[in-house]
């Protein structure tokens, strides 16, 4: 009856130290989403303005550009998934991972071959077990994001959307990341970044009219100069939202987790005063037999 006691004991402290790790988890993940919300609505303006602008160039000129115009054949497509770099998040980088293999299996349906650039070590480690090939990987700081990576890896596609299919190119970017749109609710979501997709709309405020420009120097080399800074905030800005989701599954996952130890260390606790009850009862028991044998003799 001892050793069960102890094993409760046991069962209790390590439950108790890691619903302290969990606490301090969950108070990290909490001070940093303010932050990070604050830099997602921060970085709206400016994507919404130079998103305006190239859709402006493009809808009003006539021109043929190979960022804008889509491809006689689309043979290859680039997919960038924005997973974590750290665990303890619930179902965050799964879930993401999911919907890019989601959308690569589209991809090859449609006869084109997938290219895979991954963020996050959490991406890598599920290519490296399953030993699929992926073109490049990035980490570090997933939770709080630089806008340098960000430029990196725009100019990694633009590269490899640049070259030739033989040579490597891809004819179609796409990025998987997750929007977040409130603490409990993060959807994981797929836009393509090229060819840039312009889409006309009816308008309805005065406010909704695309800006008319006079191009200098031509309209081909505003888009030169435009594209690949709309590439880069697209991807930043999405890498930023990922942030967020991110550090907000992880405050869910480990409040979920540290109130599932509190109820832990409840049960345990009952099973641990039922069997020192049972414990003290079975001695008492001991204690008055041996004193009616005693009288008895």
């Amino acid at each position: 009856m001892g050793a069960q006691i102890r094993v409760y004991r046991q069962k209790i402290a390590s439950t108790s130290s890691l619903r302290k790790m969990f606490k301090a988890m969950e108070l990290i993940a909490t001070s940093r989403i303010g932050k990070a919300r604050a830099r997602v609505a921060a970085s709206a303006p400016y994507a919404s303005a130079i998103t305006r602008a190239v859709s402006a160039v493009s809808s009003q000129s006539e021109i043929d550009h190979p960022l804008t115009t889509e491809p006689a054949q689309s043979r290859r497509a680039a997919v960038l998934i924005l997973t974590a770099d750290r665990g303890q998040a619930g179902a965050y980088s799964s879930t993401i991972i999911k919907r890019g293999e989601q959308l690569a299996e589209l991809l090859r349906e449609e006869g084109k071959e997938v290219k895979s650039y991954l963020v996050g070590r959490k991406g890598q480690a599920y290519f490296d077990f399953r030993e699929r090939p992926y073109a490049k990987v990035w980490s570090g700081n997933t939770d709080n994001p630089e806008f340098a990576t960000a430029q990196d890896i725009g100019k990694t596609l633009l590269e490899d959307f640049n070259l030739a299919f033989e040579e490597g190119g891809v004819d179609e970017i796409h990025i998987v990341y997750t929007q977040f749109k409130s603490m409990v609710l993060q959807e994981p979501v797929v836009i393509r970044l090229l060819p840039l997709e312009v889409v006309e709309e009816e308008v309805t405020q005065s406010s909704d009219l695309l800006p008319l420009y006079e191009y200098e120097p031509e309209p081909e080399a505003v888009l030169d100069a435009l594209l690949p800074r709309y590439i880069e905030s697209r991807i930043f800005a999405a890498m930023l939202q990922a942030a967020a989701s991110e550090l907000a599954s992880r405050q869910r996952a480990m409040k979920n987790a540290g109130d599932n130890a509190t109820d832990l260390i409840n049960k345990y606790t009952r099973l641990r005063n039922t069997a020192r009850q049972a414990e003290i009862t079975q001695e008492l028991s001991e204690i008055i037999a041996g004193a009616d044998a005693l009288s008895a003799s």
